[in-house]
């Protein structure tokens, strides 16, 4: 297991605390959506605070939603001892629409980052496995 691969699941993790705190931080009105009641309080498009709902429940379901890649990914690691591709290009796919429709006023570069780390932490096992390989036949190049 490489450092990287332990890494990326922390670095989703931390991701994911820094979307609920900012879900609360930023203007919001979960006050408003209390006191209105959970339950359909934001099916009003015309509403004039609609979109500050709309932000409010994005930040925190995104966040609920990385924090599972993130925990899952702990596990997955903890028991293959690798982190899957599919880690990787879940954070880019979410990440990169996000840059491109957002940057610069956007945290979404930091997904992008995390993605590109966990394909690398991906890879790197599979690089190991093959230098070892090639050792053990007595060959000490990368490159046949």
């Amino acid at each position: 297991m490489n450092a990287l691969a332990r890494w990326v699941p922390r670095l989703i993790i931390a991701t994911a605390v820094l979307h609920f705190v900012w879900a609360f931080a930023q203007p919001n009105s979960w006050a408003v959506i209390a006191r209105e009641g959970f339950f359909a309080t934001n099916v009003d498009s015309e509403a004039a605070d609609y979109f500050v709902h709309e932000a409010s429940i994005w930040f925190m379901a995104s966040g609920f939603a990385m924090l599972a890649i993130g925990t899952l990914s702990v596990h997955v690691v903890r028991a293959t001892g690798r982190l899957p591709a599919q880690v990787g290009w879940y954070m880019l796919v979410i990440g990169v629409p996000l840059c491109v429709i957002y940057f610069p006023v956007t945290g979404s570069w930091a997904m992008v980052v995390i993605g590109v780390l966990g394909l690398v932490a991906a890879r790197r096992p599979k690089l190991a496995a093959v230098r070892e390989h090639r050792r053990a036949e007595g060959t000490t190049a990368d490159r046949p």
